[in-house]
């Protein structure tokens, strides 16, 4: 469920594009740095977009740093880390664990077994720095295990389920912007879920695997353009209260994200589907 969140570079302004990326090094440096490299893996363009929505909206002291990494060894690259990177790395951590757990209660995947397992001695450290972060991402994901096994068909009370989750994550604390914050990770919480779902509905059909879209893949002769106008909707509330907030800094790599970046995957999905008819 993650990726959906990203830039589109082709609209982005070069320094743009450097500073988007000094923020998604700087997150795979302190995820290594606090979890190692099996913290490293979890490196999602998502929590990058909540790292500069943060620090866009509390403009917090930031470091730059230059670094080597090892998918390129040879090349320098610029990395800015504050508080808020620490933070997406923590909650990043907590809903990779938490998925991979999930996944493997429901589906008895091993993979996902061995991913929660590595992941498990920070969660007791983690959680008693976040405990209403990983009980929101906990208890959630259960409630959609359930209704997965029941084969719920419900789109807005499962995608809903998802953005409490987003909703708990980007809600950094109890002050003026906590409701926009609220409201901005709801929205795109459920957004991530249909995405996922709407990309999915093919392979699940095939596999036998739940898809909350199953019965209107079958039945709604508009599925895509209904799947469109859901997703527009969501997109469309997230970045109305994006509005509402006061931010300057990086706002033009926000508005790239809300307003067109979040649209690459589905326009690709859209093309591979096409292509398969």
């Amino acid at each position: 469920m993650f990726g959906y969140i990203a830039i589109n570079k082709a609209e982005m302004k070069f320094k743009d594009y450097e500073v988007y990326h000094s923020y998604y090094c700087g997150l795979c440096k302190r995820l290594k740095e606090c979890y190692g490299i099996r913290g490293q893996v979890t490196l999602s363009f998502d929590m990058t977009f909540l790292i500069i929505l943060l620090t866009g909206l509390y403009e917090p002291g930031t470091e730059t740093h230059v670094v080597n990494c090892i998918v390129h060894p040879f090349e320098k690259h610029t990395a800015r880390t504050n508080k808020f990177t620490d933070y997406a790395a923590a909650v990043n951590l907590i809903l990779t664990y938490y998925k991979c757990k999930d996944d493997w209660e429901d589906d008895h995947d091993r993979k996902r077994f061995i991913s929660a397992r590595l992941l498990r001695p920070y969660m007791r450290q983690l959680k008693s720095e976040y405990p209403a972060k990983m009980a929101a991402v906990s208890s959630n994901l259960r409630k959609l295990s359930v209704l997965e096994r029941k084969d719920e068909q419900n789109i807005d009370l499962m995608a809903g389920l998802f953005g409490n989750i987003t909703a708990e994550l980007f809600a950094y604390r109890a002050d003026e912007w906590e409701a926009s914050l609220r409201k901005i990770g709801f929205f795109l919480g459920k957004f991530i879920y249909l995405m996922d779902a709407y990309e999915d509905v093919e392979r699940d059909l095939a596999s036998g695997s739940y898809n909350p879209f199953k019965e209107a893949y079958r039945t709604d002769p508009d599925f895509a353009g209904n799947c469109r106008e859901l997703l527009t909707l969501m997109m469309a509330e997230c970045s109305r209260e994006f509005e509402k907030l006061p931010i300057l800094l990086h706002a033009d790599i926000l508005r790239n994200i809300l307003y067109s970046g979040v649209w690459c995957r589905y326009a690709k999905i859209t093309q591979d589907s096409r292509s398969r008819s």
